[in-house]
Formats: structure tokens, C-alpha cells, sequence
């Protein structure tokens, strides 16, 4: 007879085999992501990645979700994470749903997501990732989400073809083509192959590839290689515009149809439409002068034309505005703009509105920018030093300009006043000390796919977090300012095209807690020992700006007049080493020895 007990014990086994495999499964998960913390070595994640890292549906370690004790989300961006994770890093987190490493410093090869059949969403976009991209990709059939765009990506692109992929992204990386002709590669846009190496193939090159067609299918395939046509001839005219562009001798009218600027009917020359009732001059003569191009920004392209008279304008051609954005709504804009007066910020010359053409024109500040002031020849004899005075000089401006643009801005029509403040948008004027903030104004009129991008207040805790931006975001960018201004190294919030930066909010920081605050502080300005409790004082300011609570932040009025109660000093060329014995001698040769970003700045 068989015993009672033996179904009794067997229940026992097979609970304590699945406790010790879960056991197991928790312990393997939780080294993954030590190995990870380890890779990263990231101080942030060095304090908050210690003990249970996963209880039921709950996760204590930040960027990490968990359903029922196991990984499902790994969710780590905008960290300035450096490290080289190991391909197998993710091998053991089968239940993975989703994994974001976007915006950080993340190289090496990509990790293997061979057996991760779980994964929907993946963002490795903005990084410094190398190499192919994982064949068994193609085997993630759930699937929905691949961002790699920004990385250096090499070799081919797998032949996905999951239904469910609806988002996919590899462009600017090396990657070669041809691309393959799966039903779901073709139905991406060519936006997502963009920027790629010289043989990648336009999505629509894999019509040739189809066999030979029906009479109905050829008619479609005749249709298809018209548009294609049209699409080369439109991308060889872009191509030949930019070649202009980058040899700075382009004049306006080769960028723009000259359908728009005909001369009326009378003989009369158009005129652009002028702030001021000073008459100023014919747009057909900016269109005949000189152009030099200064560079392509967020809310445009900019030119500098001179005119026969010798008269310097910049001349900004908009872009990325609102989808058909009307007239009226731009010439609101515009007013809006032209109400802003204040001696520190760069006043709207003109303007010119068509259907498809819309240019503001200003003064040329021939003193260029704070970026280039501040970063401009390093390690060169000829570097003109940038004084703790007129560094201080530039914080009181920027601040006056803020406040008044924050006092005097309609809240429901401009929730961010500014909302693009950073070094290249602060200008010099004649003299070199008047200080002018331009870009202003424009952050209401643009479409949010190119501002989330592009825009610094979007860059802020509350936009990454929320997605939501205030005034209080202007304050965020106005305080990453101040830190470039006092530490001289690059922010990455606001670093122009090819320049990489560091997250200089989270480094004063790390600074703070780890006691070498005596290097943050930029070696052109730290041997002034007169002003010292001034860089002392701005730095606290700033701190303050860049909260990551928008409610702790202060208003731009009351940061004006801390600034202003802040007494600036001249250099005093006879401080000695004992002005600097609070800054050690290592701090010192490290600090000396940086170039204008380096990566060992990152939060590694």
C-alpha cells in the first residue's frame, strides 16, 4: 500500500526546488547589476545600489523595476554613465521588458540580448557604443522600440522584421548598407538611417531588389522610381546648398527661392519690416551682400551680411517652428519679441514673414560669444585671460536680462521666457564688456520635438522627469551657466554640435561630497585671492539654480540681487602661494593639465 506521506513530501520538494531556484534567480540578477554599478563605478549609483534591490512589484535602486522579485526594467539616463559593459552583462535578466542607457557615455560593443526574449523597448541612443549591432536582434519578437542613433555603430543592419516594431533608429553611426528589404525596414522613414556610411542604401533603392513585377506592379514601381527621383534630386540640391553653406560664401538668395523677394510690381525694391522708424534698407540689398555663415542653431541658421555701406546684420532664417504655424501666430511672435527692451538684451532689428520664409534680422556683436570667450584658446600664449571681474560683469548682465524677461512675459503665452540660455546665446558687444543675450523669445513658437531635442530648459530634472517645463527651467539653465562660467569646463546641456561636455551640476556636486572643491573652481580666475568670497558666493548661487526641485529653485529677481550685492575685484597679479594654500598642490596639476573637455570629467 502506498504511504500518505509520499505525495505530502514530493509537494515539499517540488515548493523547496522552485524557493531555491527563485533563490537563485534573484542572487544572479542582483550580481548583474553589482557588475553593472561596478562598470559604471558612478557615485549616485554607488550609494543607492545597496541591499534589496527587488521586494514583490517594488524596486529600491533607482532606474530599476521589478514585477514579482524579478528585473523587468532597467531605466539609466542623462547620467554621464562611462563605462564598458561586458557583452553578457544582461544574459541572466529574462524577464527584461525594457533597458535605457540614452545620453550617457556608455562604449564599447553592444550588449547581447541573445537571451532577453522578453524585451520591448531599447534606448542606447547618444552614447559612444562601436561596433555591429547583435544579429539575434532579430529574434526579439516582441520587440517594439530600437533607438541607436548617435552612437558609432558599424557593419550591416539585421533583417528585422517583427510585426510589432514600430519605432527603429540607427542613424548617424558608420553603419553600411545595403539595407535589407524586409517589410518593417521599409516602413521607416528615411530619417532613421540618416547620417550613416557612404554606401547605406535609401530605403527606397530596395524596389530593385523585388522580382520582376506585374503590369500593375510595374506601374506602381514606375511611380515609386518618379518619387525616388524626385527625392535624389531634392537631396542633391540640399547637398549642394550645405557644400555652399560650409565654404561661408553662399549669399541668401542662393538659400532662398527668389520667387519670394521679387520686386513689386511699381519697381519699388521690398523693404524688411523694421522695428524702428529709421527706414533701413531694401531686402534686395541684404540679399546681394557678402554672407558668412556662423553657424546652424536650434531655432535656425545664421548669417553674417555686410553691405555696401560697411554695416554688419545677423540674419536668422527660422527653423524647426510649429507645423503650419500661420502669419498671425508668427507676427505675435515677433511682437513679443520686439517689446523686450533691456540695455542686455540683443534687440530685433527686423523682420521678414513669407509662407515659407521667415528671417529676423539683428546687429552684429563683432565681440563674438561667451563660449568662445571662455573657451577659446587654450594652452595658447595669445589667450587674453577672462578676469573673475568681467566673469562677474557677465553673471549680473545675464541675470538682469532674465529677470526682466521673466517680469515682463505674458505666463500663458511664454511658460519658458527664455528657454535656450547657454554660453554660444550670450553675446559681447563692441567694447567687449556690454553683454547681450539673444535667442530669446523663441521657445513658445517652436515645434516640441525640436525643442525637447535641442532646447537647454528641456534638458532640466522637471522636463526629464515630468515633461513639463516653468520659469523655474530658465533658472535650471541660468545656474549651469554660472558653473561654466566659474569652472571653465563645458556643460553638456548646452555643448554646440561635435563638442562633448560634462553634467557640471552633477560634478560640483560629486566635488562637494568628495572634498576637492578646491578644483572646481577655473585656474585663470582661483588665483585672485580678492575674490574669492565672490566665486564662493556665485557658486552657492548657482547650486541653488540647479535644484533638482523646481519649487527650491529662486526667482531670477532675488538671484539679480544677490548678484548685484556681490562686489567685484580686480585681479591681483601679486598674490603669491599662500593665496592657494587651501587648493592642493594635486588639484592643481590636474586642473592645469585639462583640455577643454575630458572625458575623465565625466561622472565615472
Amino acid at each position: 500500500m502506498e504511504s500518505p506521506l509520499l505525495p505530502k513530501y514530493l509537494l515539499i520538494v517540488i515548493l523547496f526546488s522552485h524557493y531555491s531556484t527563485t533563490i537563485a534567480q534573484y542572487g544572479q540578477e542582483r550580481d548583474t547589476l553589482y557588475a553593472l554599478k561596478h562598470t559604471f563605478n558612478d557615485p549616485f549609483l554607488n550609494d543607492n545600489w545597496n541591499g534589496l534591490h527587488c521586494y514583490e512589484n517594488t524596486s529600491f535602486w533607482y532606474g530599476i523595476q521589478c514585477i514579482n522579485g524579478r528585473i523587468t526594467s532597467i531605466l539609466l539616463e542623462n547620467r554621464g554613465l562611462s563605462g564598458n559593459p561586458s557583452a553578457v552583462s544582461l544574459v541572466v535578466l529574462s524577464e527584461l521588458v525594457t533597458l535605457s542607457f540614452k545620453n550617457n557615455l556608455v562604449h564599447g560593443n553592444i550588449m547581447d540580448f541573445c537571451y532577453n526574449h522578453k524585451l520591448k523597448e531599447i534606448d542606447l541612443s547618444e552614447n559612444m557604443l562601436e561596433g555591429p549591432i547583435p544579429p539575434c536582434s532579430i529574434n526579439l519578437e516582441l520587440l517594439r522600440s530600437l533607438q541607436l542613433q548617435q552612437n558609432h555603430l558599424s557593419g550591416m543592419i539585421p533583417e528585422f522584421n517583427q510585426a510589432g516594431l514600430t519605432v527603429f533608429n540607427v542613424s548617424y553611426n558608420n553603419i553600411s548598407g545595403p539595407i535589407p528589404g524586409t517589410t518593417t525596414l521599409r516602413s521607416f522613414t528615411a530619417d532613421s538611417y540618416a547620417n550613416n556610411g557612404p554606401n547605406m542604401c535609401d530605403p527606397l533603392c530596395h524596389f530593385s531588389e523585388i522580382n520582376t513585377p506585374t503590369p500593375t506592379e510595374s506601374k506602381k514601381e514606375s511611380i515609386a522610381i518618379a518619387f525616388m527621383v524626385l527625392e535624389i534630386i531634392g537631396l542633391v540640391t540640399v547637398i549642394l546648398l550645405l557644400v555652399l553653406y560650409c565654404k561661408r560664401s553662399s549669399k541668401f538668395k542662393n538659400l532662398i527661392k527668389r520667387r519670394h523677394f521679387e520686386e513689386t510690381s511699381d519697381g519699388d525694391g521690398m523693404k524688411l519690416v523694421f522695428m524702428a522708424d529709421d527706414g533701413g534698407f531694401e531686402l534686395n540689398k541684404l540679399m546681394g551682400a557678402a554672407a558668412e555663415g556662423l553657424g546652424k542653431g536650434v531655432c535656425g541658421d545664421s548669417y553674417k551680411a555686410t553691405l555696401n555701406d560697411g554695416v554688419a546684420v545677423v540674419v536668422k532664417q527660422l527653423r524647426g517652428l510649429k507645423p503650419l504655424m500661420s502669419k498671425e501666430e508668427f507676427m505675435k511672435m515677433v511682437r513679443m519679441i520686439a517689446d523686450q527692451k533691456h540695455p542686455n538684451l540683443l534687440p530685433l532689428m527686423a523682420y521678414w514673414c513669407s509662407e515659407d520664409v521667415k528671417l529676423l534680422v539683428y546687429r552684429y556683436a563683432k565681440n563674438g560669444n561667451l563660449f568662445n570667450r571662455l573657451h577659446g584658446g587654450r594652452g595658447s600664449r595669445e589667450r587674453i585671460s577672462f578676469k573673475w571681474s568681467s566673469r562677474l560683469t557677465v553673471a549680473r548682465s545675464v541675470a538682469r536680462a532674465l529677470e526682466h524677461l521673466h517680469l515682463n512675459s505674458n505666463p500663458s503665452q511664454c511658460t519658458v521666457p527664455h528657454g535656450n540660455l547657454k554660453s554660444t546665446n550670450i553675446l559681447l558687444d563692441d567694447d567687449g564688456e556690454t553683454v547681450l543675450v539673444s535667442d530669446y523669445g523663441l521657445a513658445s513658437s517652436m515645434a516640441l520635438p525640436v525643442a525637447a531635442q535641442h532646447m537647454v530648459s528641456y534638458k532640466s530634472p522637471e522636463y526629464q522627469t515630468w515633461k513639463r517645463v516653468s520659469r523655474k527651467s530658465d533658472v535650471w539653465s541660468y545656474g549651469c551657466l554660472l558653473l561654466e562660467l566659474l569652472t571653465r569646463r563645458v556643460s553638456v546641456h548646452s555643448a554646440p554640435p561635435g563638442i562633448s561636455g560634462v553634467d557640471l551640476c552633477k560634478w560640483v556636486k560629486r566635488a562637494f561630497r568628495e572634498e576637492w572643491i578646491a578644483e572646481v573652481f577655473d585656474m585663470e580666475i582661483s588665483m585672485e585671492k580678492n575674490g574669492t568670497k565672490g566665486m564662493e558666493k556665485l557658486l552657492e548661487i548657482a547650486l541653488r539654480c540647479c535644484d533638482e526641485s523646481p519649487e527650491k529653485r529662486p526667482e531670477m529677481a532675488d538671484i539679480a540681487a544677490e548678484i548685484d550685492a556681490i562686489e567685484a575685484v580686480e585681479a591681483d597679479h601679486g598674490a603669491d602661494l599662500s593665496a592657494v594654500q587651501s587648493l592642493t598642490e594635486e588639484g592643481f596639476s590636474m586642473h592645469a593639465s585639462s583640455a577643454i573637455v575630458d572625458s575623465s570629467d565625466g561622472i565615472s
